[in-house]
């Protein structure tokens, strides 16, 4: 026996609809500052690996916004006959989509890197006339990358505090690749820099840390974006520690004066937490409708996260639920 949630289009509350206002236009404005960083990277890289490798990272860096946006936009649509848990797990197809971007390019540039190094590829930056006056261009490409890692910086530390209540791992993902970007632009700098002391290797060498930034934010996140899409157990943002409304979910579960004994499976939509709360009722007579009814819309009613909730009766919790109850 069991009663479920109706799964529709719900208002998020409003201060959740604020952070996600507020993220969306971050993203923006994200998009917006790449379009001039990629350009003005591009107008000074010049025969830099180093630089190259952080043009194609800046490049790179537009996947994580365009992905968070078009899922947040997808997940808006109501639940149908055809999707009856709505199309929240549009969220965790877009972080495998801009990780698994991340990992196959992080692997190229590694590769590119590499041959530049072996092969003894010795980059030249040359000079370029401005106002009547000839100036080394390594000086323009060094400004260039202390001017492109601010913005990311200041975004990125923004979208950090958004992420975790949002529960966006999206976002998360491009807030922690954004906050690191001025590793980007210091090895780029350094690189730049080993050319004009006549260190050959420095440019490459740069080109090759900086790859393996980004083939190592690509594996973390596509990590977590599969976890999520198999239902591995929902963890926080950071995927770190496994996210706290679990504990809620049980505790609330087995506080219910009727319950011998309780225990959730609790599935990551993506932004949102699908419930299956598993109950032994003590004795099964106290399981009416109206106490499971009563059940799940306390569920609902513990965090705006938990979109669907089913509460169902049982004898015996499932044997992977019974190893992490409390005994009786």
């Amino acid at each position: 026996m069991g009663t479920k949630h109706n799964v529709d289009d719900e208002p998020l509350p409003e201060e959740i609809a604020r952070d996600l206002r507020k993220a969306v236009r971050l993203e923006w404005i994200t998009i917006v500052s790449l379009v001039f960083i990629v350009g003005l990277v591009y107008a000074v890289m010049g025969n830099s690996q180093a630089m190259k490798t952080a043009w194609i990272e800046d490049m790179l860096s537009f996947i994580p916004p365009i992905a968070f946006l078009i899922g947040v936009r997808i997940t808006r649509r109501p639940a149908t006959a055809e999707q009856p848990f709505g199309y929240h797990r549009a969220i965790g197809i877009s972080h495998v989509v801009a990780a698994t971007a991340l990992v196959v390019m992080g692997g190229y540039l590694i590769v590119d890197s590499i041959i530049a190094l072996v092969t003894v590829d010795h980059p030249t930056i040359g000079g370029i006339q401005l106002f009547g006056t000839t100036i080394w261009l390594g000086w323009l490409m060094m400004a260039a990358m202390v001017a492109t890692a601010i913005p990311p910086v200041i975004l990125g530390r923004k979208k950090l505090k958004l992420a975790p209540g949002l529960h966006n791992k999206v976002l998360y993902a491009d807030a922690d690749m954004n906050k690191a970007d001025w590793m980007t632009s210091l090895s780029a700098l350094v690189g730049v820099a080993g050319i004009g002391l006549g260190w050959w290797w420095a440019d490459a060498a740069a080109a090759i840390v900086i790859a393996t930034s980004i083939l190592r934010d690509g594996i973390t996140n596509l990590r977590a974006a599969v976890a999520g899409l198999i239902d591995a157990r929902p963890t926080s943002v950071d995927n770190k520690d496994p996210h706290p409304l679990l504990g809620e979910i049980d505790a609330y579960l087995r506080s219910l004066d009727w319950v011998h004994t309780a225990a959730a499976r609790v599935r990551d939509e993506g932004q949102v937490f699908h419930v299956e709360g598993f109950v032994v009722p003590e004795p099964l007579e106290t399981a009416t409708p109206e106490r499971l009814e009563a059940a799940r819309a306390g569920l609902l009613g513990l965090d705006w996260k938990i979109r669907d909730a089913v509460v169902a009766t049982v004898p015996k919790l499932p044997d992977v639920l019974e190893r992490h109850a409390p005994r009786a």
